[in-house]
């Protein structure tokens, strides 16, 4: 399998894997809301004959330059753009936790270029901690991975100590330092992470808002066969997950064809960064029949 970064016109950069020879589909890996495109190498290696485009989303690591306006709409055809960029007409999008609501937004917005999702741990309006408002419950909901943002590192080696801290990464694999390392900005200190807090903040509110909402019009109206793979632990290896196992089954009883498959021995980073976790995803696209 073959690597290469692209840029396409507008600004959005990508990582793409090619396959040795004709790939059996293409994916569409979409990483979550202070992630990158590194987020999805485990999945590359599980999946080898299939083509991986995975962009790095407006305000994040390569693209992290790239201005507003931010949210769901957006990334949607920022993406839908870089794929028509690419002569790519037809996609099997994979989308983790803000990636999620991303693919279902495309699958509203850009019908044409599914017939099926694979949502990981991403793409249902995100539970509230009790007592707490969705325009208070950022730092909450996130912890580290936002607080983070805020943060300046001497080293590259002090960002990695960082993250060595996180809960999630009690196994620290070279997935994970690759992550890490990928996420870092600028050439000498300080050292800054790749995502712009106001992306992330702009985004959130897409996550959190009941009305005026597209991506909750997108996901009443999803038609297409969905797979949702719900992590059991959550963002700090908590158990019971970002989305309990109850509230995943009360949407899935709403939207037609949607499948909730509960994922053992993984939180919500590590359902993409370890093997397990790859490997539970690649099951889940080998088992959707993608035209490439």
């Amino acid at each position: 399998m073959s690597r290469r970064d692209v840029t396409v016109p507008g600004g959005l950069y990508c990582h793409v894997w090619e396959p040795s020879s004709d790939p059996v589909g293409t994916v569409l890996a979409v990483h979550g809301i202070t992630s990158s495109s590194r987020a999805w190498e485990p999945l590359a290696r599980h999946l080898p004959g299939w083509r991986i485009i995975a962009p790095d989303l407006r305000g994040r690591g390569r693209s992290n330059a790239l201005p507003g306006p931010h949210g769901m709409a957006q990334h949607a055809d920022d993406v839908a753009a870089a794929l028509e960029h690419l002569g790519i007409h037809h996609v099997l999008p994979v989308g983790h936790s803000m990636g999620g609501f991303v693919s279902v937004t495309l699958a509203h917005r850009h019908p044409q270029l599914m017939d099926r999702l694979v949502l990981v741990d991403g793409g249902l309006p995100l539970p509230m901690p009790e007592g707490l408002a969705p325009e208070d419950a950022l730092q909450a909901i996130l912890g580290p991975a936002a607080q983070r943002l805020s943060m300046s590192f001497d080293s590259p080696e002090e960002y990695v100590a960082f993250w060595r801290q996180h809960p999630a990464f009690a196994t620290w694999t070279p997935d994970v330092e690759r992550y890490v390392r990928y996420d870092l900005h600028g050439d000498e200190a300080p050292y800054r992470p790749s995502t712009s807090y106001d992306a992330m903040a702009g985004d959130y509110q897409d996550l959190v808002r009941t009305e005026g909402n597209t991506f909750l019009d997108a996901l009443q109206n999803l038609t297409v066969p969905t797979a949702f793979l719900r992590a059991e632990r959550g963002m700090m290896d908590e158990p019971g997950g970002l989305f309990p196992a109850d509230y995943a089954a009360r949407w899935a009883a709403r939207l037609p064809g949607f499948t909730v498959v509960d994922v053992p021995g993984v939180n919500h980073y590590t359902i993409t960064l370890s093997e397990r976790g790859a490997a539970v995803v690649a099951d889940a696209v080998l088992h959707q029949e993608v035209a490439p």
